[in-house]
């Protein structure tokens, strides 16, 4: 007799003292009831079983979709990355060019405050 893991872990969950009957052909929905069932065996019904097969395809495509969506978004960080690569340097030379005209300003300011000064002496 050959238990699967799912099935040793249920019967030590239950009852960890008595062995694991081996489980009865497919019950009927009446047969599967729960004060009928022998101790140490799990019983599920038809609906039962249905329900949790859909549960587990769900979490199935639930799984499938999670990965495919990390992949797309995997790929769209990467081409992120490659466009942020491919644009800093742009950046720089952007940043260098308007330290160059903050400071060209600021020359200009200068000078104009200058001759604003003159013409202030020769209205004296």
């Amino acid at each position: 007799m050959t238990q699967s893991f799912w099935e040793s872990e249920v019967a030590e969950a239950i009852e960890p003292q008595q062995p694991i009957a081996e489980p009865a052909a497919q019950p009927t929905s009446e047969q599967a009831t729960e004060s009928d069932a022998e101790p140490g065996t799990l019983a599920l019904s038809t609906d039962e079983f249905s329900a949790l097969e859909d549960r587990i395809l769900r979490a199935v495509n639930l799984v499938k979709h999670e990965r495919q969506a990390r992949a797309e978004a995997d790929e769209r960080a990467a081409a992120a990355e490659a466009k942020l690569r491919e644009e800093a340097p742009r950046a720089e030379q952007l940043q260098n060019e308007v330290s160059g005209l903050r400071a060209e300003r600021e020359q200009v300011r200068q000078r104009v405050e200058r001759l604003l000064s003159q013409l202030d002496a020769l209205e004296l």
